[in-house]
């Protein structure tokens, strides 16, 4: 779909430049754009390695483990429809932490590890949980505490200060992550989107256990 919208952009950027009879200058802007964004790319290189290292040693020096164990018992009210040891929890914990610390190729393959445990003890295989929902939302609008590629960009671009925006990124991810949870929260209470993940307390060690049996 995205194609589409690139290439229709294309297709009446052109005409405009035909209609008002500066094609040329379009077909200028074009390959001066390309120019700038090869260089832009090679700029970030260095800047996204840099970080991305850091980050990477700080993974594996134990640190998001660390922050994963201190938010644990925030997950008992953000998800309690799944069991407190339900492989699901580390995923999502693993994967939260990893975007909080810019970790963004970590952070993919534990997101779609966590869906898969959800979807395991989902009641409704056609129909997302409300745990999946929210864990979609936090996982859009996660807080970030270190915009390793934004702060690359502008570095690249010749930026005096790039690491600047830190504190209004993390003020507006934390914004909008309240706003996430809150919104799912609340729209889960209506009949219309309710689909629990289990369908009560009493039968979550049950329902876990037909699941790790098959």
């Amino acid at each position: 779909m995205l194609n589409y919208f690139w290439f229709a952009l294309i297709i009446i950027a052109l005409l405009l430049g035909a209609i008002n009879g500066r094609i040329t200058e379009v077909a200028n802007a074009a390959i001066h754009s390309a120019e700038v964004a090869v260089e832009l790319a090679l700029g970030l290189i260095g800047v996204m390695a840099l970080w991305l290292g850091l980050m990477r040693i700080a993974e594996e020096a134990g640190l998001v483990r660390l922050l994963a164990k201190l938010i644990k018992p925030l997950t008992r009210w953000l998800f309690p429809d799944i069991p407190p040891d339900h492989p699901a929890i580390g995923s999502m914990l693993m994967n939260i932490i990893a975007n909080w610390l810019g970790l963004a190729n970590a952070a993919t393959p534990l997101g779609l590890k966590a869906m898969q445990e959800l979807q395991d003890v989902n009641l409704k295989k056609d129909t997302a949980s409300n745990a999946m929902i929210l864990f979609m939302a936090l996982n859009t609008a996660t807080i970030c505490f270190i915009p390793a590629t934004m702060i690359a960009i502008r570095s690249s671009a010749g930026s005096n200060n790039p690491t600047e925006i830190i504190a209004p990124t993390i003020l507006a991810s934390t914004c909008a992550t309240i706003v996430a949870v809150t919104a799912a929260k609340l729209l889960s209470k209506l009949p219309v989107f309710k689909n629990q993940l289990l369908p009560d307390r009493g039968a979550n060690d049950e329902n876990v256990s037909e699941a790790g049996g098959e």
